[in-house]
């Protein structure tokens, strides 16, 4: 395991207490993230045969979750009702800043003032910053969130690593990552042994939190392929598309060579290759948030709507608008369902007495 970072850079805990966290379920949270949490905790209990951590499943009004996996998750408590911890970690799924509500930005808002550490896993850092939580830290959330998390926090940094943590603020990408984020603030608030015990009894070796997200972001012994910079400069110029053969000086290599590189890696011209990587940024913000069509056409580099709208059909088969409505539609559907049956059930045949 890695060691612990200076306790100046360590998550604040009570006194004496055992670390007590309150996993606050957002709809459509990713369950695979939560699963790895808790267990990490719940082995660290059974390898020490005493209690070592607490925590509780918190939702919005203490009704069950579902999960992005169409999963239902119990909680212990709603946000009213949670008891006081030390950690509070947001577990996020799409539509972030639709689903963070006032009550859960006031609640994180408390807990902060109060000394408590408070965390985000995957798009659950939206609701950190919302909460004006962030200060002038970097965070981390899912690489796909990014561009629509800059969008909404331009002045936020963005770490592309799998977790931070700083201080009393915790981010983490999601997915695996919560494990290594978890191990880690085992091994700070105890010992780094009793991390390693968990990571062996998961079949895990841990990795530092300045792993990159993506394994196309690794570094390498050699320089990166020629491939990766064309899409790594492509992904950092959306809203104003760079031609040809700016890109080539950017690379210090002829457009001939771009062409042929990406000919030979990705079977597209540049600006074809181009454009895949601008409306799957496009898409993203869509599935993410919920922008107007022309701010992500600006976003994207795209110099109307329109054209954004003609080009996103050829490549998806719809529109911005008819994938969004699509999708909302679909989300709606799993969110609280015992609702919307009532809603739609048609007058004079509601069964059971008033």
């Amino acid at each position: 395991m890695p060691s612990p970072s200076p306790a100046t850079d360590s998550p604040g805990l009570r006194e004496g207490g055992v670390p007590a966290f309150n996993f606050i379920l957002q709809p459509e949270f990713p369950l695979n993230a939560l699963v790895l949490a808790s267990e990490a905790l719940r082995i660290a209990n059974q390898n020490s045969g005493r209690e070592m951590f607490r925590w509780r499943f918190v939702s919005e009004d203490g009704a069950p979750v579902r999960a992005s996996n169409g999963l239902w998750m119990s909680a212990d408590d709603s946000l009213q009702s949670m008891p006081a911890a030390d950690f509070y970690l947001v577990f996020e799924g799409n539509l972030p800043m639709q689903r963070n509500s006032s009550k859960l930005l006031s609640q994180l808002r408390t807990a902060a003032r109060f000394g408590a550490s408070i965390g985000a896993v995957d798009t659950g850092t939206f609701a950190l910053a919302q909460a004006g939580l962030i200060d002038k830290r970097e965070v981390v959330l899912h690489w796909e969130a990014v561009p629509t998390f800059r969008e909404r926090f331009p002045g936020v940094g963005v770490n592309g690593q799998i977790y931070l943590i700083d201080g009393q603020r915790l981010t983490c990408a999601g997915g695996i990552a919560t494990l290594d984020m978890m191990l880690d603030l085992i091994g700070r608030l105890k010992t780094p042994t009793l991390a390693s015990e968990v990571a062996n009894a998961l079949v895990y070796a841990p990795r530092p939190a300045a792993t990159p997200q993506r394994l196309d972001d690794a570094p390498a012994a050699a320089a990166p392929a020629l491939s990766d910079r064309i899409v790594a400069l492509m992904e950092r110029n959306l809203d104003f598309p760079l031609p040809l053969d700016d890109i080539a000086e950017a690379l210090a290599v002829s457009p001939k060579t771009v062409q042929r590189e990406c000919r030979r890696s990705f079977d597209e011209t540049p600006m074809r290759l181009y454009l895949r990587i601008r409306l799957q940024a496009a898409r993203n913000m869509l599935f993410y948030e919920e922008f107007g069509i022309k701010d992500v056409a600006t976003a994207c580099g795209f110099s109307y709507p329109s054209v954004l709208s003609r080009a996103f059909h050829a490549q998806f088969g719809m529109t911005p608008r008819d994938f969004r409505t699509s999708l909302r539609r679909q989300q709606n559907q799993t969110y609280r369902p015992e609702v919307r049956r009532l809603s739609i059930t048609p007058p004079g045949r509601v069964s059971g007495r008033a």
